[in-house]
């Protein structure tokens, strides 16, 4: 049988491609899984309209998702659920806090219901709770301007991220390099193939820039 951390990292690997690549230069083991407990939550939210068909019934399981997040902030998870047991654990770990989580359940919610996309509540601030896991608090404005330039990419916008990044990468100058996988995959386009992915990240990473 799989191990939780297996089984959330084979999740993320099908869900979320991008990120769990970018997760692969994370060098401390619990660090990494504590990432992709993050993105696992992520892609558990994502794939909630591709199971239902109507706004109300998709917004039904999002508000089962906002009441799961009491339980994982007073430490007290749904028992058997590997994704909030794993969530419960690393936002005890890194001393999160819950707002940047409510705010993207709540994104997902206006979004199912025609909403336009809510960049901040989207990219920005789980790249900042990404950052904070590897790299501890302090370093949230650093990596704002990425979070854009990701978030600018994911909804077809390639010209305006493109403008943005000149800008993303002299702040992230002050990023530690420790943290710097957490903004990685902000380098990447959806076009390319894999192999092209990897040694992007590879170039960014060594550089520190997106």
């Amino acid at each position: 049988m799989a191990e939780p951390a297996d089984s959330l990292d084979d999740q993320v690997r099908a869900a979320d491609p991008d990120r769990w690549l970018s997760s692969r230069f994370v060098g401390d083991a619990q660090a990494r899984a504590d990432l992709i407990a993050l993105y696992a939550f992520e892609a558990e939210l994502m794939v909630i309209p591709t199971r239902v068909t109507q706004p109300l019934l998709a917004e039904m399981r999002y508000v089962w998702w906002r009441e799961q997040m009491d339980g994982v902030f007073s430490g007290e998870p749904r028992k058997g659920h590997p994704v909030l047991e794993a969530l419960t654990d690393m936002v005890a770990r890194r001393g999160l806090t819950c707002p940047a989580f409510d705010a993207l359940i709540e994104a997902h919610i206006d979004r199912v219901h025609g909403e336009p996309h809510d960049l901040n509540a989207f990219y920005v601030r789980p790249m900042q709770t990404a950052v904070q896991i590897l790299a501890g608090h302090g370093h949230e404005h650093t990596v704002a301007d990425a979070a854009n330039v990701w978030g600018l990419t994911q909804v077809g916008r390639a010209e305006d991220a493109d403008g943005s990044r000149n800008v993303a990468n002299r702040a992230l100058r002050r990023l530690p390099s420790v943290a710097f996988p957490a903004v990685a995959h902000a380098a990447l386009t959806p076009d390319m193939p894999e192999p092209m992915k990897r040694l992007k990240l590879t170039w960014a990473t060594l550089r520190g820039q997106i």
